[in-house]
């Protein structure tokens, strides 16, 4: 049985139960993600924020460069675009935030 979930939903069971994963915006662009997902892909996603939370992150361009190991001289903490390149050669990136976060998913 699957349920349709709401972003006030979806926003609200993070909170309760994850508040410190992911921000308001990082919230709404993984939401985002998952909807287009399963529109381009038929399927549903049942909603499981513990796996969500294990298998998405939000991260500054610092947290990333210093997370992956990647060598400073060549990823520049304002460069976003090239960490997003980086990133989409990795794995699955889901969007930039307002606040300039990345939300992707963790490989």
């Amino acid at each position: 049985m699957i349920e349709t979930v709401s972003f006030t939903h979806f926003y609200d069971t993070f909170k309760k139960y994850r508040p410190d994963n992911f921000s308001y915006s990082g919230l709404r662009v993984l939401f985002d993600y998952l909807e287009e997902f399963e529109n381009c892909t038929g399927e549903p996603i049942e909603f499981d924020h513990i796996a969500l939370c294990c298998d998405f992150h939000e991260s500054t361009s610092a947290e990333i460069i210093a997370n992956y190991s990647l060598d400073s001289e060549e990823y520049d903490e304002d460069d976003t675009d090239k960490l997003v390149e980086y990133l989409e050669e990795q794995t699955s990136v889901c969007g930039i935030t307002r606040n300039n976060t990345i939300v992707y998913q963790v490989f």
